[in-house]
């Protein structure tokens, strides 16, 4: 459970990392907190509008690479 709001400055380092991992296919900045990402090259883009909503949108992502990677190790 988390004891702090999310930042912005939070949200872009887990973008940033699950970019370079190549988990995100794109992740665009916007002014005042707000992110457009797309998980892959065909998929539909999503704007995440605030740092706590852009964290449960990483906190899915992360859970559904956890599930995949577990499922291909298996």
């Amino acid at each position: 459970m988390r004891t702090h709001p999310a930042t912005p400055t939070e949200v872009d380092s887990w973008l940033t990392a699950l970019r370079r991992r190549g988990h995100l296919h794109r992740v665009d900045s916007g002014p005042e907190g707000i992110w457009t990402v797309q998980r892959t090259r065909h998929s539909r883009p999503w704007t995440l509008h605030h740092p706590v909503l852009a964290m449960d949108w990483i906190e899915d992502l992360v859970r559904d690479v956890r599930r995949q990677h577990s499922e291909a190790s298996r």
